[in-house]
């Protein structure tokens, strides 16, 4: 099926299982709320991505189907939807996909080291903002423009690790799946 669909599995997904695989998710409906959270988290940085055919040219398509591969972070990967809707799919701990759906006000932190990917959704107008975790998606007549708020505690980066049985040895990925471990033989 099209990677923008819902695929919706029936359950539910709440913040407070978000938080079991180390994601955090906030409705934050003004940037007050944002800056707090970016200061009691230590963001000293932002930047905004703007992906749309007109910005990119001939890779637009490249780029989107690249957020879309499945990848993780050596750092927090944190986003701030502007405007639209668009998902994040996240790994739990039995390797199956949880689908997040993110609209305009969400805020989203994904912890280094956790294996995810990011799409728009199916009716590509008005998407996500903050990627890095989130983008925002507007249509401009016909053209689709996606426009991103990233927050970071250092330098602005974003390096995706592709997913492959190597990356398990990553001291980052190894972290993450022994927090993870703890968190649920508890």
């Amino acid at each position: 099926g099209d990677q923008r669909e819902d695929h919706d599995s029936g359950r539910p997904v709440d913040p407070a299982y978000l938080s079991k695989l180390g994601v955090l998710y906030r409705r934050c409906p003004s940037m007050s709320a944002v800056d707090a959270i970016a200061a009691q988290r230590s963001y000293k940085n932002r930047d905004e991505i703007i992906v749309s055919p007109e910005t990119m040219g001939p890779a637009y398509d490249e780029k989107v189907k690249m957020f879309f591969n499945e990848h993780l972070h050596e750092d927090e990967e944190i986003r701030y939807v502007l405007d639209g809707e668009g998902f994040f799919d996240v790994r739990d701990v039995q390797d199956e996909w949880v689908r997040i759906r993110l609209e305009k006000g969400d805020l989203i932190v994904l912890p280094a080291g956790i294996y995810h990917r990011f799409t728009t959704d199916i009716n590509n107008v008005s998407a996500v903002a903050i990627y890095g975790s989130h983008i925002s998606l507007l249509m401009f007549g016909s053209e689709k423009y996606i426009k991103a708020m990233r927050l970071f505690k250092d330098e602005p980066k974003w390096t995706p690790l592709n997913r492959a049985p190597d990356l398990e040895k990553n001291p980052v990925r190894k972290e993450y799946v022994s927090r993870e471990d703890e968190a649920h033989s508890a």
